[in-house]
C-alpha cells in the first residue's frame, strides 16, 4: 500500500487530493514539522531537504507535491486527472508548471520574508514586489477560466489539483481580489465531495490537536 507522508495545511493537501479523486488505497503517516520530526534521520533518508510532502509507492520514493500527483494520475490513470488527448495533456501539464512557477513562487517569497526567515534577513519590499508578481500571474489565468468549469477540458486533472491549492493559498493572502473567475472556481473545486480541507481549516485543525 502507498504510503503519504505529510501534515495538514502543506502541500501535502495536493497529493491528499489525487489520492482520495483517484480513490487510490493509502495509508497518510503524519510527520509533525513543529516538533522537527522531518529533521529525523529516518525521514531525511526519505527526503533529504527535510520536506512535505513524500510518496513512498514500493521502491519508489517520490518528493514533490506536483510530481506526485502527475505520478498518481499516470500510475491510476484509468481513473481520472491526466487526458488521454496529448492536446490536452499537454494543457495540463502547462498550467500545472504555471502554477508552480509564476504563482506558488511570489507566495513563498511573501513567507520568507513574513515569518520564515529571521527578522534581520527580511526584506519588506520583497513582500511588495512578490505580491504584485502573483496578481499578475493571477489576472492571467482568472482571464483563461471565463466560462470554464475546470482548468483543461471539462473533467478535473492535475492541473486543478495543482493549482486549486496554490490558489487557496493566494486567497489567505487576500491576493484575489479582482479575479472573480477564480474566487468561484475555488469555491467550487473545494465543494467537491473528496476535496481535502482548505489551507485555513486544516491550519484551525491543526492548531486544535497541539
Amino acid at each position: 500500500m502507498m504510503k503519504l507522508y505529510g501534515l495538514g495545511p502543506t502541500r501535502s493537501l495536493r497529493a491528499l487530493w489525487a489520492l482520495r479523486e483517484l480513490d487510490a488505497e493509502f495509508e497518510f503517516v503524519p510527520v509533525n514539522l513543529m516538533a522537527g520530526e522531518n529533521r529525523h534521520p529516518d525521514f531525511l533518508r526519505l527526503n533529504p531537504a527535510g520536506k512535505l510532502p513524500v510518496l513512498v509507492d514500493g521502491d519508489l520514493v517520490l518528493t514533490e507535491s506536483a510530481a506526485i500527483v502527475m505520478y498518481l494520475a499516470e500510475k491510476l490513470g484509468g481513473k481520472g486527472l491526466m487526458p488521454r488527448d496529448l492536446t490536452e495533456r499537454a494543457q495540463a501539464y502547462r498550467w500545472s508548471m504555471f502554477a508552480v512557477t509564476e504563482l506558488e513562487q511570489p507566495l513563498w517569497r511573501i513567507a520568507r520574508h513574513t515569518f520564515l526567515y529571521s527578522e534581520e534577513e527580511r526584506l519588506p519590499d520583497d513582500i511588495a514586489l512578490a505580491r504584485k508578481d502573483f496578481t499578475a500571474m493571477a489576472s492571467i489565468l482568472d482571464r483563461h477560466m471565463a466560462g470554464r468549469e475546470f482548468i483543461v477540458g471539462d473533467d478535473m486533472t492535475i492541473a486543478d489539483c495543482v493549482t486549486a491549492y496554490v490558489l487557496d493559498w493566494g486567497d489567505e493572502e487576500g491576493l484575489l481580489d479582482g479575479c472573480p473567475n477564480l474566487e468561484t472556481y475555488i469555491e467550487r473545486m473545494y465543494a467537491r465531495p473528496k476535496a481535502p480541507q482548505r489551507i485555513a481549516e486544516a491550519m484551525a485543525s491543526l492548531q486544535a490537536d497541539a
